[in-house]
């Protein structure tokens, strides 16, 4: 979790310097830059899986070293596991305070036209992409154990992907439907 806390930090960064830098009253601008901070979020992600992936490597073998049988008492697939599970979980927290934090506004969603199910369809978003961040996180540490590049190119495409059909809503059905499947 906390190497997802890093790689949000920096892409914050990146967004929030991008955004002092661009005419502020552009709107297609600012729309453009939001999409760009989404996929540096996402590349950054990636790449702070993979260096999770390298720092559990280093530990595994430091632990197989120390034990008796000079086996690693935790398998990589179990460590994959867990690490997609707290990408997921942190993910899901974000997510989950966002939407908490729209909750405390005036009003009653859906009383200017706006879709009565955004709160709904906001859990199932986050339950996919938590679930998501737990198969991504196998997929991805497996694929750099067997050197299998495509498959890491898959993750990071369907992680791009994911995100980017969020930008879709409040088209929920355009959305919800393609992430799950």
């Amino acid at each position: 979790a906390f190497f997802w806390l890093v790689s949000l930090l920096l892409a914050s960064l990146i967004w929030f310097i991008s955004v002092h830098l661009s005419d502020r009253d552009d709107a297609k601008q600012q729309y453009r830059l939001l999409i760009f901070g989404a996929a540096i979020s996402v590349l950054l992600q990636e790449l702070f899986r993979f260096a999770y992936f390298k720092l559990l490597k280093k530990a595994d073998e430091g632990l197989a070293t120390i034990s008796e049988d000079g086996r690693s008492p935790i398998s990589l697939r179990q460590m994959a596991y867990v690490s997609g599970l707290s990408f997921g979980i942190i993910s899901g927290v974000f997510s989950v305070i966002n939407i908490l934090a729209d909750s405390i506004g005036p009003g009653i969603v859906g009383i200017h036209g706006d879709s009565p199910y955004y709160f709904i369809t906001s859990a199932f978003l986050t339950m996919a992409l938590v679930l998501l961040h737990t198969f991504w996180g196998v997929i991805f540490f497996d694929a750099c154990e067997r050197r299998r590049y495509w498959c890491l190119v898959l993750v990071v495409a369907t992680h791009l992907l994911t995100s980017g059909l969020t930008f879709l809503n409040p088209r929920y059905e355009a959305t919800l439907i393609p992430i799950f499947i």
